[in-house]
């Protein structure tokens, strides 16, 4: 091999080590230089290398080992060192545009939340330049003051039909088709930067994921409820997306009534036909998503009614949806998802009157900051590139 390609082949391996000891120190927070070393697989000297450049670079940094650890170690001499990302060494930006409301959230390099920003918005009275003028107006007022030069990127989600390549198909609810949203993105920014853009309840489910840390083994179900249901599917901690980009869309599923038409999921589930439904039995003088949780908690007749047809509602899609891909948790997110506490009871009632016994009860928790989950997830697919093969560090220095 010629001298500069064993030159660059030797780039490439120390960039991929450095974005190792990245990963590894956004995993586990803190490590000691001898830790890390042992999770890269390197000798003290290699990784004494590595971390020299990312803190020559301002990515990684030394702190004082933990109070509690220095106690352990007073008489062992002195104190051990520790390694950490640098916070404010990156920024990475996410946008929902959704329905009625366009959220923007900053995330440094720990995927620590920096700034958020939730504004009304009417998603339907605007076309899709319109909507992404107005989220990158947003996103970088949001942007703190001397972030810009920081930003990795930003990440746009959406609820929408979206195909591998980021083609939106269809969005029913914003009125779009056959939109190449990461291409408008670019085409709109102000200066160039990556860009991604996702299905919001994928988006949700790649950041929730992403903040546990730890993957976690087994399959779990993320719904987003707004104004409509959409679904993500993680498996072992990587997202499935089906043949088409269409798994876990469990708010197109039917629900047949005795009584009543035939109903699409989100149609009860929804926030749209919750408040629709709320505001013809209330004599609260603003009805809203607040006043109906509040009037759920004090049962209110006529709340506690439109609440109980969620809980069925719910228990039925996540039974159908359970027995085709045997989740064992579910994650609920948007702004509804604030209602299932208020019912978890109920829900089990329902999921066990409707299952058969043999058949286990999954797991259904809700995560803080639901209302911001897309966004985050937004920012987070830019957070794991950074810190991936796909990663700008991995440009080849000029010859």
């Amino acid at each position: 091999m010629a001298e500069g390609g064993s030159i660059g082949a030797a780039r490439g391996i120390r960039q991929r080590n450095e974005l190792a000891a990245m990963r590894a120190l956004h995993q586990c927070g803190q490590l000691s230089r001898a830790e890390l070393a042992r999770v890269l697989g390197l000798n003290r000297s290699s990784s004494g290398h590595i971390i020299a450049s990312l803190t020559a670079d301002g990515l990684v940094r030394e702190v004082g080992m933990a109070a509690q650890t220095q106690a352990a170690y007073a008489h062992a001499g002195r104190p051990g060192i520790l390694l950490e990302l640098v916070p404010t060494a990156a920024a990475f930006l996410g946008v929902e545009i959704g329905v009625e409301h366009i959220t923007v959230v900053e995330i440094d390099l720990s995927s620590r939340i920096l700034s958020r920003r939730i504004e009304p918005f009417d998603g339907r009275a605007v076309d899709v330049d319109e909507a992404v003028s107005c989220a990158i107006g947003l996103a970088f007022e949001t942007l703190r003051a001397g972030r810009l030069e920081r930003c990795e990127g930003i990440g746009v989600a959406v609820p929408a039909q979206m195909d591998r390549n980021g083609l939106i198909r269809a969005a029913p609810l914003l009125g779009w088709e056959n939109v190449h949203l990461a291409d408008r993105v670019r085409a709109a920014l102000p200066v160039a930067m990556p860009v991604v853009a996702e299905n919001d309840a994928n988006a949700f489910a790649i950041g929730a994921s992403h903040r546990d840390r730890q993957a976690h083994a087994g399959v779990t179900l993320f719904l987003v409820m707004e104004s409509g249901v959409g679904g993500g599917i993680v498996v072992d901690g990587a997202l499935f997306r089906g043949g088409r980009g269409l798994a876990g869309e469990i708010g197109h599923l039917r629900i047949n009534g005795a009584t009543e038409p035939d109903r699409s999921l989100e149609s009860v589930l929804g926030l749209e036909c919750i408040l629709t439904a709320y505001r013809a039995v209330s004599i609260q003088p603003a009805p809203s998503l607040g006043t109906f949780l509040t009037d759920v908690r004090d049962r209110v007749p006529g709340a506690v009614a439109i609440a109980e047809d969620w809980a069925r509602a719910l228990a039925f899609g996540l039974i159908q949806t359970c027995r085709i891909i045997d989740a064992d948790r579910v994650v609920l997110g948007g702004s509804v998802a604030a209602l299932y506490p208020l019912m978890a009871a109920r829900v089990m009632h329902h999921i066990r009157m409707m299952q058969e016994a043999s058949f286990p009860m999954p797991v259904i928790e809700t995560k803080d900051d639901e209302t911001v989950g897309p966004a985050f997830g937004a920012a987070c697919i830019l957070h794991q590139r950074y810190l991936s093969a796909e990663s700008s560090r991995l440009v080849e220095d000029p010859a």
